[in-house]
């Protein structure tokens, strides 16, 4: 059979594509997390609490779809990733999912006793199911940066020779703070929109300007980390993006600033990182001016800079490895193949569409603030 599309380009469509997942939850499922997070500080009343979590509860169990496709996407078009990545940070990824699990129980049980030290333990377990994927999050992205400790041997079985406590440092618990900072920044910014009450609403814009302020300057930070701490890979001679996935046959070294390699190459890229600073002073500007939707659009550009930002930077890395440069993975050595790739990009763009259409039509006939008033009157909110 004929391909219309050659290896090279699918593979390079794929690692856009695995973006696109990634941005789009941070995007959706970013500001349930946002608001969970700031649930026990913009509300002081069991009422205000209430209204607080109505506003994300009509789409956050959607919104959640993006995380579980971009699981699926990395299972399906790059493999070697998954097996690595999934089974180096098996602990993290545990930590993430039991947090997650934590906001549906949560919202379930928060309101069936009306005792306020059972309401406000689960409050705090939402407050947990926010924060720490949020957190845990950047941390992963930090070690994606620095290098994961990894090997191959000539079999490609894969050997994680790291610790959970090893996942913390000092550059990792940075990005792990910009994600928190990102992420509370988007919630915040959607509470102006969504929550009716103006203590509420006026609680959000002084938390979510702090969050402005802390993401410019630890996105700043991860910066400097970056030009001057050392980080970074690149490939050790002429790459072969049509070759066989076989992730040993592209050695790559240990190059320290090389992560701003392509945005010398190619200046159109420092678009990521002006959107990334341009759109948290936008939504800064914004919640401290009560101009709610140019807030949330800050936000939302920032969410994109920043997350944009990381992947052009490491392009074609995907995960390098910080113990063995040449076990690296990349876009070029690390796909499915070149049929899989194109089966699942036919169905990508079947079913994308599908996805975001019910998206936009669940989010346009549950759109509406949440009041305290309608806790009263209305069964249906938690």
């Amino acid at each position: 059979m004929d391909i219309p599309l050659d290896y090279p380009t699918l593979r390079v469509i794929w690692w856009g594509l695995m973006g696109v997942l990634l941005i789009g939850f941070a995007l959706t499922d970013g500001f349930d997390l946002g608001v969970a997070a700031l649930l026990p500080f913009v509300a002081r009343n069991d009422g205000e609490r209430r209204m607080v979590i109505n506003t994300i509860a009509p789409t956050w169990e959607g919104n959640q779809v993006w995380f579980i496709l971009g699981g699926g996407a990395i299972f399906a078009a790059w493999p070697f990733v998954y097996a690595v990545s999934f089974s180096g940070f098996y602990l993290a990824m545990f930590a993430v999912l039991a947090a997650l699990i934590l906001r549906p129980v949560g919202f379930k049980y928060r309101s069936k006793r009306p005792d306020a030290r059972w309401r406000s333990a689960w409050d705090w377990a939402l407050f947990v199911g926010g924060f720490a994927p949020a957190l845990v999050f950047g941390v992963a992205v930090g070690n994606v940066l620095q290098g994961v400790p990894f090997r191959l041997d000539s079999d490609l079985r894969a050997f994680y020779e790291g610790g959970f406590f090893g996942l913390f440092t000092p550059f990792t618990l940075l990005c792990g703070l910009l994600s928190v900072a990102m992420l509370v920044l988007h919630g915040a910014a959607w509470l102006t929109i969504k929550a009716e009450h103006g203590a509420v609403r006026d609680r959000a814009r002084t938390l979510g300007t702090w969050a402005a302020v802390a993401g410019v300057a630890l996105f700043a930070a991860g910066y400097a980390f970056v030009a001057f701490g050392g980080l970074g890979f690149r490939l050790d001679g002429a790459a072969d993006p049509a070759g066989a996935s076989n992730p040993l046959r592209v050695p790559t070294v240990a190059a320290p600033g090389a992560w701003l390699d392509n945005f010398a190459a190619y200046p159109w890229m420092w678009i990521a990182p002006a959107l990334g600073f341009g759109g948290a002073i936008l939504a800064l500007v914004g919640v401290r001016a009560g101009r709610e939707w140019p807030a949330f659009a800050g936000s939302s550009l920032s969410t994109l800079g920043i997350i944009s930002t990381v992947g052009l930077a490491m392009f074609p890395f995907i995960l390098p490895s910080s113990i063995d440069p040449r076990s690296s993975l990349t876009v070029w050595n690390a796909s499915s193949s070149h049929m899989t790739l194109f089966i699942m990009l036919v169905v990508t763009i079947v079913f994308l569409p599908i996805v975001l259409l019910y998206t936009a039509w669940a989010f346009k006939v549950m759109w509406g603030r949440s009041s305290v008033e309608a806790l009263t009157h209305n069964p249906d909110l938690y």
